[in-house]
Formats: structure tokens, sequence, C-alpha cells
């Protein structure tokens, strides 16, 4: 476990490693049971890109990074989300509880 996140820092190696071949100027946000100790074995990881400006992200450019982690070779799904295109109620939820993956300084980050 890193920074508070349920993770082996050679899978986050290898997925920091595709998010910066594929979208380098994108903060990442994960989120989920592998940042608040309810994660297991066969936890998906969850990340919500955040690109500059908030602004969304190119919808080929994010096939390619999700087409990279699965033909990784990470044993457990890499869920990746566009922060921009996500509903406000669940980006809300996302920012009261997250660990800041990559693209800033990785933390543990709770809301109010």
């Amino acid at each position: 476990m890193t920074d508070g996140l349920d993770l082996l820092p050679r899978h986050r190696a290898t997925i920091q490693g595709l998010i910066e071949r594929h979208l380098p100027n994108v903060e990442v946000w994960a989120y989920g049971s592998r940042t608040d100790g309810r994660s297991h074995g066969g936890s998906d990881l969850d990340l919500a890109l955040r690109a500059p400006g908030l602004t969304p992200i190119p919808v080929a450019r994010l096939a390619r990074l999700k087409e990279a982690l699965r033909d990784s070779n990470i044993p457990f799904v890499v869920e990746v989300h566009d922060w921009a295109r996500l509903p406000e109620g669940f980006r809300r939820r996302i920012e009261r509880g997250h660990v800041v993956f990559c693209g800033g300084a990785s933390h543990r980050v709770k809301g109010p």
C-alpha cells in the first residue's frame, strides 16, 4: 500500500507510465475501494482523469489509453473516467475522498 492506495508499487509504476505516454498532461485521482480500505485481491482501480482546465479529453486519446491498460500485464481492471464527463454529484463524491495518483503531489485527500 502506498499513500493510502492499496496498490503494489510495480503496478502503480506501470499504470503511471501508460498514462504519461498517452495523456501526459492530466492529473489523475484514484477513488473507490482501493482508497478507502474496502479493496480485495480482485478489486478494480478507479481513476478520474483531470485534463488541464478540466476540459474534456478527446475520446480517441482516452480510448487508446483504455486499450493500453487492457493490453497491459496489470492483473485487475483499471477503470478510467474523464472528469469533465462525470455527473456533478459523482464528482462531489470523488472530491470527498481520493488519492492523487499522478500529475500532482501524491497524497490522501479528504473533504469536509
